[in-house]
C-alpha cells in the first residue's frame, strides 16, 4: 500500500473517515501545515492515533530524531518538533498516567489562580499499587491516600490542601515551603486547619520541615489576631481591659480563659482563631459554656470579623459591655496569665 497524505485513506478496507480539520492539518505532508487552534490537541496517545487510523509505523518514523514528531512519555506524542508548553506536558502526565492518576503539587495550585512558577517536574500522585518508569518531566508519588480529583479545564488536580503539602514536602528552601503554605491560605482555598490535617494524615517523609513552617506560620497569624484585636479595643470607647484573663469560681475552679476581659462588668471577649487545633475547640466550646452558665456576658468573635469588619466588632463590644453593665456583676474570680494566644 502506498503512502498517502491524509489519516483518512489508510485504511482500503473501511470507508474514509472525516476527522477534525485541525488534526488532519496535523497528519498533513505538506511543507507548511496549519497550527492548531487549541495547543493540547497537539498531544495524544499512541492509542488515540491508531485509533484514528494512524499506522503504527508511521508514528515510528514520525517520532524519530529530526522528525515532525517527537515522543514525551510512552504510549505518548507530541505532534509537533518544538518543546512542549506547561499546558502539553499536563496534558502528557495525564495521558501517560491514565485515568487514575492526579495532578498535585505547584501545578494543581497553578489550576486554582494561584501565582507561583511552575516547577521543573510535574509532580503527580498515582495508586500505590502502580508501577512505572516516568519520562524526566515527571515525577510519580504512589499513595494509599489518591484523593478525589477537581476537574479544572478537563485535568484532574489534587484539592489544594493536598497540593499544598505535596509540594512543601518536596522543597528545601525553608522560605519557599513557607510562601507554600501562605498562598492558598491568602487565596481562600484552604485553611491552617486543613494544612494541619492534611500533613498528620499523609505521608511523614519530608514533613519535619514543614511541620515547623506550620508552627512558625500559627504563631505569626496569632500574633497578627493580637495585633488587631488590641487596636479595636483602643477604638472602644471603654475602659482598658485586662488581656489573658482566667476567669475562676469563687472556690478557684478554672472556668475559662478570655482575651480580654472587663473585670467591673464580668465582660469577657474571645477571639475564635482558625490557627486553634481542632483537639481545643471542644473545650473552648465548654469553656464559653461554663463562663455563660456562670453569668458572664461573653463575646465570641471570629477572626474573619475581627479582620475585616472591625466597626462591627466594636459596635458589639459596647452593647455588650452595656448589658454587662445592667447586670449584677457575676461571682467570679479573675487572675491575668502569661501572655498566650490558644
Amino acid at each position: 500500500m502506498t503512502s498517502t497524505t491524509s489519516v483518512a485513506t489508510l485504511s482500503p478496507q473501511s470507508s474514509p473517515r472525516v476527522l477534525d480539520p485541525t488534526l488532519t492539518s496535523v497528519f498533513s505532508t505538506a511543507s507548511t501545515p496549519a497550527r492548531p487552534a487549541d495547543p493540547e490537541a497537539l498531544v495524544l496517545s499512541v492509542a488515540q492515533l491508531r485509533s484514528l487510523g494512524v499506522h503504527p509505523s508511521t508514528i515510528t518514523k514520525r517520532c524519530r530524531p529530526g522528525g515532525p514528531w517527537r515522543r514525551l512519555a510512552t504510549g505518548v506524542v507530541l505532534l509537533d518538533s518544538g518543546e512542549p508548553t506547561r499546558r502539553q506536558l499536563l496534558r502528557a502526565a495525564v495521558a501517560y498516567l491514565g485515568p487514575e492518576g492526579v495532578i498535585t503539587g505547584v501545578d494543581a495550585l497553578r489550576a486554582n489562580g494561584v501565582r507561583l512558577s511552575p516547577p521543573p517536574q510535574v509532580q503527580t500522585l498515582v495508586a500505590a499499587g502502580r508501577r512505572l518508569t516516568p519520562p524526566a518531566f515527571l515525577a510519580v508519588e504512589r499513595t494509599a491516600r489518591l484523593p478525589h480529583p477537581l476537574i479544572v479545564d478537563g485535568l484532574p488536580y489534587a484539592p489544594p490542601a493536598r497540593a499544598v503539602i505535596d509540594a512543601a514536602r518536596r522543597e528545601t528552601d525553608p522560605d519557599r515551603i513557607r510562601r507554600l503554605l501562605t498562598v492558598a491560605i491568602e487565596e481562600g482555598l484552604c485553611s491552617l486547619d486543613d494544612l494541619r490535617t492534611e500533613l498528620d494524615q499523609g505521608s511523614q517523609r519530608g514533613s519535619a520541615v514543614v511541620r515547623m513552617q506550620l508552627r512558625a506560620l500559627t504563631y505569626t497569624d496569632t500574633c497578627a489576631l493580637r495585633r488587631t484585636a488590641r487596636e479595636l479595643a483602643r477604638r472602644c470607647p471603654l475602659p482598658p481591659p485586662r488581656w489573658d484573663t482566667d476567669v475562676l469560681t469563687r472556690g478557684r475552679r478554672l472556668l475559662g480563659t478570655v482575651d480580654a476581659w472587663w473585670d467591673d462588668v464580668g465582660l469577657g471577649w474571645s477571639v475564635l482563631s482558625p490557627t486553634s487545633p481542632d483537639r481545643l475547640r471542644p473545650r473552648n466550646d465548654r469553656a464559653g459554656l461554663a463562663l455563660s452558665a456562670a453569668g458572664v456576658v461573653l463575646v465570641r468573635t471570629p477572626s474573619s470579623m475581627l479582620r475585616h469588619h472591625g466597626d462591627l466588632v466594636v459596635a458589639e463590644l459596647v452593647r455588650a459591655f452595656r448589658h454587662a453593665a445592667r447586670r449584677p456583676r457575676p461571682p467570679v474570680l479573675s487572675e491575668a496569665r502569661p501572655a498566650s494566644w490558644r
